[in-house]
């Protein structure tokens, strides 16, 4: 259930995203077709995901440098380890390969939630 508060800080996220939310947002925007559409920061949970396709209960989190400290890391496996536990896969994708290469970030984001909707 959304609560006001997570509400207005999903809605400040979207305001504020990184530029490489923001590259792998323009695109998954344009790649979404019928029931293959993303939400970006979404709230579910204790959490906002940076994206999410509910048909495919896929959540895509783009992971900046921060993620490959030690504390993140236990943090990224137990908000991994929730959602897993409510039916949603993460992918975790580092913000470095958005920036090299969005279109194909993006092709395999939509080509993995294709796949999971025949899992789902």
């Amino acid at each position: 259930m959304k609560t006001p508060r997570k509400h207005q800080f999903a809605k400040q996220l979207r305001r504020d995203m990184s530029p490489p939310e923001v590259r792998l947002w323009v695109r998954l925007r344009s790649r979404a077709e019928g029931n293959l559409s993303f939400r970006r920061q979404h709230p579910i949970g204790p959490y906002v995901l940076d994206f999410y396709c509910a048909a495919a209960r896929l959540a895509i989190e783009v992971d900046g440098i921060e993620h490959t400290f030690d504390s993140r890391r236990i943090r990224d496996a137990k908000r991994d380890a929730w959602l897993l536990a409510q039916g949603i896969y993460t992918q975790r994708i580092p913000a470095f390969e958005i920036m090299a290469d969005a279109d194909e970030v993006a092709e395999g984001v939509y080509r993995l939630a294709i796949e999971r909707l025949g899992k789902t």
